[in-house]
């Protein structure tokens, strides 16, 4: 992040997007002196900061200074947890200031979009919004989509491309269920309108993903910009990691992305928000070995719910993967897990690797703590798999059609 001189006098200045940012990776610097809801309340003030700023122009030092205060003194009851607030909010300006950002190894930019299309993140943002406000639910899907893009042929927006013989990555068996393409289309067509050939496809749907989450009040994860579209979607190519894998099949699908174990069980806990379908689990629950049997790892009375819901033969009804709290972003799915009621085998196998179990075990001792944070850098380095930079790819006029 480059800071500059005003062109009007020697105040310094900042684009809003690098203060917001910056607090944010600096959070473990903050544990170190403020309790958990001091934590949140300092998110809370640059997030509603972000919002405030609806594009993301520079904003003198002394005017962002006061709104980060004016918010402090908003949100604040607590002498001491303002007076420590103030102090680290200052800390965080001066690093925005002085040119803190997120760590970028394949020439993507936070401000890719900057000159070209500055109001590019604004018009996604309002377009998602307003997809989201009307169906929730669609902000799992449209994170569903960004995962299952970035793990075939990286995130590059192949999942988007149509096929007139059928035979793209949409059309592949796991991504049938796959919707929300509607949105992209939407922000596509806005930024077209205002950034003829700027954005791609691949950019706005990394941007889709997050604010969608972030608007159901799941955690905010940088997004650095400049991926290309990708021009090849092909069924035959898609091998996601599978809802019926064990531990070892998942970790292999997750390290040869560039992912380690900990994004595995972290990025498994977007199923927080997740609906599936009784046709997924109907054979772990009536003939898990042939023999008119249930899987031996799933919790009984689990089991004994499920059934209820999902006869033999039924293979569309919806089902919360996270039974009552779908509609909340939280590490509840952990605790669904640890009891034994993981939905799928690829959730239930989290308990068998050491290193996931104990990840399990923290995130329900300790009421997520860290799974916010756990979870956006994952997303991070999730947006950085296979990407497609410089004159690789292309910028698609429409999503769903090579140039």
């Amino acid at each position: 992040m480059k800071t500059k001189r005003d062109s009007g006098g020697p105040a310094m200045s900042f684009s809003s997007s690098s203060v917001f940012q910056t607090s944010l990776r600096i959070r473990v610097i903050l544990q170190m002196g403020l309790s958990k809801s001091h934590l949140t309340l300092l998110h809370g003030i640059f997030q509603r900061i972000w919002m405030f700023y609806k594009r993301p122009e520079s904003v003198s030092f002394i005017s962002t200074t006061k709104l980060v205060l004016t918010f402090i003194g908003l949100y604040s009851t607590k002498r001491e947890g303002v007076m420590a607030i103030k102090n680290l909010v200052a800390l965080v300006v001066i690093l925005s200031v002085v040119g803190v950002s997120v760590a970028n190894p394949k020439g993507l930019d936070l401000n890719y979009y900057k000159h070209r299309c500055p109001d590019a993140e604004a018009i996604v943002r309002s377009v998602t919004v307003q997809y989201v406000s009307r169906q929730p639910s669609i902000a799992a899907a449209l994170l569903r989509m960004h995962f299952h893009d970035c793990f075939v042929r990286g995130c590059d927006g192949s999942i988007l491309l149509k096929s007139p013989n059928k035979d793209a990555e949409r059309d592949a068996i796991p991504n049938l269920s796959l919707r929300g393409y509607e949105v992209v289309d939407a922000a596509k067509t806005k930024l077209e309108k205002k950034c003829p050939g700027v954005v791609s496809c691949a950019d706005v749907l990394a941007l889709v993903a997050r604010d969608a989450v972030v608007h159901i009040n799941g955690p905010w994860w940088p997004v650095p910009l400049g991926r290309r579209d990708g021009r090849i979607s092909r069924q035959s190519e898609v091998n996601l990691p599978s809802p019926f894998a064990g531990i070892a099949a998942l970790k292999q699908n997750f390290f040869a992305k560039g992912l380690n174990t900990k994004d595995l069980v972290v990025l498994s806990g977007g199923h927080t928000i997740g609906i599936s379908n009784c046709g997924l689990v109907n054979g772990r629950i009536y003939n898990f070995t042939g023999k008119g049997d249930f899987d031996p790892s799933m919790n009984p009375s689990y089991v004994r719910a499920l059934k209820k819901k999902c006869k033999p033969t039924d293979f569309t009804s919806k089902l919360e993967m996270d039974p009552g709290s779908v509609k909340k972003f939280d590490s509840h799915y952990f605790n669904v897990v640890a009891q034994k009621k993981g939905l799928f085998t690829s959730d239930s196998t989290l308990l068998d690797d050491p290193e996931t179990k104990r990840y399990i075990d923290t995130q329900v001792q300790s009421a997520g703590k860290s799974f916010a944070k756990d979870f956006s850098d994952s997303m991070l380095k999730l947006g950085f798999v296979e990407i497609l930079t410089g004159n690789k790819g292309e910028i698609r006029k429409r999503c769903a059609f090579v140039n």
